[in-house]
This record gives structure tokens, C-alpha cells and sequence, in this order.
């Protein structure tokens, strides 16, 4: 696997430099070729780069950084996201974690834990190739029988079956032995878990119905599903989108 192209955008001198030179120690994995103080230069870098991961500050001179994910999104297919904060509430933390970051990291960042988010982006990135931007061409898992492939376009979501779980696609559903747990940390950035026991593939969703709890989702052929969700499961979903 090649490295993983890196920008840092943190909007303090102090904690930009530190993170720098902590990374220092993981060059082997990643390859950091800018760093960003601002809303707008973090944009255009990213605009300009397409970076395969990104560590990235919640607050940007009072402005917030989720909503940059949604507009370049818009443009691009979002990187890897580390979120870098010094906030610890979890309700906020999750709503950015769910949008695209495979992890966040509390200030102070402590090598182990910024070791471990590295370790975890190395984890998904191995099984797309040297891009972390884009989804595999097919995904694996393990039914009772045999082995299943499908692209992650083909997958509409994942619901939690006591130890393991059913995989919902467009054309028909069945039971993997694979819990969410293990799916979260693997599945392409697409994919997010809404609540305890559904992920789903947030690129085909096509509508939201939060009165009736549920959402459609759409295949690129035309195909749609229905998808039923917990009242926290739903409120998440919108705010992702």
C-alpha cells in the first residue's frame, strides 16, 4: 500500500505544530503534504489535493467543520477523517464521526491514541488499494456457507443479528457472521452506523421521512428500499445529511 496523502488543518499554531511532529513517527503509513490553518485555505488544499486522509480540527476560528465535509462532498468523494477537538460531548462528537471520520482524537493527543486512529485508517485503506477515497470494487464476508461478494454499491444497509448480522442489497438479503462492530471498522466511509443495530450506505439514500421514522434508499438502477429506523437511528441520519 502506498502512503496515505495527509493534510492537518488545526487553527492553532501550537497544537498544529505538536500533531506535525508527532507525525513524524508514522511516515511509513502517511505522507503529510500540507497543513492548514483556516476554513477556507483547509478547502482549497483539499479542493487541490485530494488527500487520502485528513486530520481535522472540529472548530475553525469559530467556524465549524462539519459543514465543510458537507460542502466539499458536494465536489469530491471525502477522504478518511480524523477529527482533532477538545470537546468531549459525545452527541456532538458522534454527529461528526457518523459524516465521514473513522475516528477523533481528545486534546491532548496522546501517542497511542493517535497510533491507533493511523492503524485503523492503514486497516480500510489496505483493502481499497493506495486511495482511501474510493469504495473497493467488491466487498467480502462470510455467510453460513461459503463466501459472499458484493460491490458496495449493490449494499443498502446492515442490521444487527444478535452476534452477527444481515446484509440488506438490492437484490435480496442474508445473514453474514460478522457483528457491527467489525463491520464499522472495515466498511468504506459511505457507510455509517445511525444506531446500535443498523449501518447504512449513506450514498444511496434518496429520501427521509422523519415523521414515519423511515428512509429510501435508491440503487443506481432504479431499484428502492424502505428502511425503517429508531428515533435515534433517524435523527442521526439527518444529521449526517
Amino acid at each position: 500500500m502506498n502512503r496515505l496523502k495527509t493534510i492537518v488543518v488545526e487553527d492553532e499554531r501550537l497544537p498544529r505544530m505538536t500533531l506535525l511532529a508527532k507525525l513524524e513517527d508514522f511516515r511509513q503509513t502517511i505522507d503529510v503534504i500540507d497543513d492548514c490553518d483556516s476554513y477556507e485555505s483547509a478547502r482549497d488544499s483539499i479542493l487541490l489535493h485530494r488527500p487520502d486522509l485528513l486530520f481535522l480540527d472540529i472548530q475553525l476560528q469559530g467556524r465549524d467543520s462539519i459543514q465543510l465535509l458537507k460542502e466539499l462532498r458536494q465536489t469530491i468523494p471525502l477522504p478518511y477523517v480524523i477529527f482533532t477537538t477538545a470537546y468531549s460531548d459525545r452527541e456532538y462528537l458522534m454527529s461528526a464521526i457518523k459524516l465521514s471520520a473513522v475516528d477523533y482524537l481528545l486534546k491532548p493527543i496522546g501517542k497511542a491514541e493517535l497510533a491507533h486512529a493511523i492503524a485503523k485508517v492503514a486497516d480500510r485503506a489496505g483493502a481499497v488499494g493506495a486511495s482511501g477515497a474510493e469504495a473497493p470494487e467488491k466487498l467480502s464476508f462470510r455467510p453460513v456457507n461459503g463466501k459472499l461478494f458484493v460491490a458496495a454499491g449493490d449494499i443498502a444497509w446492515f442490521k444487527a443479528e444478535g452476534n452477527y448480522s444481515t446484509i440488506v442489497t438490492f437484490g435480496g438479503e442474508e445473514l453474514i457472521l460478522e457483528n457491527l462492530l467489525s463491520l464499522e471498522h472495515r466498511l468504506p466511509g459511505s457507510f455509517a452506523r445511525v444506531d446500535r443495530s443498523t449501518i447504512v450506505n449513506i450514498s444511496k439514500i434518496y429520501k427521509i421521512n422523519q415523521q414515519e421514522r423511515s428512509c429510501t434508499l435508491r440503487s443506481a438502477d432504479g431499484r428502492s428500499l424502505e428502511l425503517r429506523l429508531s428515533r435515534s437511528g433517524i435523527e442521526m441520519l439527518t444529521s449526517i445529511l
